[in-house]
């Protein structure tokens, strides 16, 4: 049977056939590219073409979500939020490589109408045809099984478990709690529920949820990074600009090299040691291939 006829089945085999299909194109390959330059559109199509294009992820008539964090009421200059050109570009890959749907969302900490507005992600979007930039809506969360290490279930948004392909599109930014905040914790994005509870033992929770939520494409904004006071940041002091993007069907190798920019090694960053432990990705740069595109 295959992915789109399972997911017509009952509720519960909805969520479950999601998952497992997610689980089968993820993929796992150690490789990541690195590009850069001043034109951020352009370095994020390099970073992707790098990997095979954005053909060997999308195929004709998906539905894709683009995850980027949009989380702040923060103008994109302060580095709270993915920068709208990268999110921009990656939409317009996604629509070249035949995808049906493109579906941009996050769940945000400030006020959504004011995060949306201000990242600049919804103006850079705004007259797409086939992308969808909606707030969330909390009705839509489903709760899923986990069977993880801490979290046993969680609420995840469905629109995100249906998807055909889940595109990963943090920003690099410093975190208070966890250190850095990429690709493992721009998850958080699509968790519902007290998320608060997941600071408990954080790296685990990420690692439970990551475990059943793959992403198939990890892309992190380093055009400019938060380098203190993250995650929402606020001045301009703080942020460095980098004029990089970097991709990688592994999250973890990808957040492993992105640690790397803060001046900091991959085992500094607890979230990224609990998701290499639990085998979701190669955080030893030895072992990955680094392309520069």
């Amino acid at each position: 049977m295959d992915r789109r006829t399972f997911l017509k089945g009952t509720a519960a085999s909805l969520v479950a056939g999601s998952l497992l299909g997610r689980q089968a194109l993820a993929g796992s390959g150690s490789t990541v590219a690195v590009a850069e330059g001043g034109d951020y559109a352009a370095i994020t199509r390099r970073a992707v073409a790098a990997l095979g294009g954005m053909g060997a992820f999308v195929k004709r008539g998906d539905v894709v979500v683009l995850k980027p964090n949009m989380g702040w009421d923060r103008a994109p200059e302060f580095a709270a939020n993915t920068h709208p050109l990268v999110v921009r570009a990656l939409a317009e890959e996604c629509l070249a490589a035949g995808a049906r749907r493109v579906k941009v969302f996050d769940h945000t900490c400030n006020d959504p109408r004011r995060c949306y507005i201000n990242s600049g992600i919804q103006l850079a979007l705004k007259g797409m045809k086939g992308v969808e930039v909606k707030q969330i809506e909390p009705e839509r969360f489903r709760k899923v099984l986990l069977n993880g290490q801490f979290l046993k279930e969680w609420e995840l948004y469905d629109e995100a478990l249906n998807a055909n392909v889940f595109i990963n599109v943090p920003i690099a930014k410093h975190h208070g709690l966890s250190r850095l905040t990429l690709g493992l914790k721009n998850i958080m994005g699509v968790m519902g529920g007290n998320r608060g509870y997941t600071h408990r033992n954080l790296e685990v929770a990420l690692a439970d949820v990551n475990s059943v939520l793959k992403s198939h494409l990890t892309v992190i904004d380093a055009t400019r990074i938060l380098t203190a006071h993250g995650p929402q940041g606020g001045s301009l002091a703080d942020v460095r600009v980098l004029n990089t993007v970097v991709a990688s069907r592994d999250i973890v190798a990808a957040d492993a090299y992105a640690t790397t920019l803060f001046g900091m090694r991959p085992a500094d960053i607890p979230t990224t040691v609990a998701a290499a432990r639990r085998g979701l990705g190669e955080m030893d740069l030895r072992r990955v291939q680094v392309i520069k595109a």
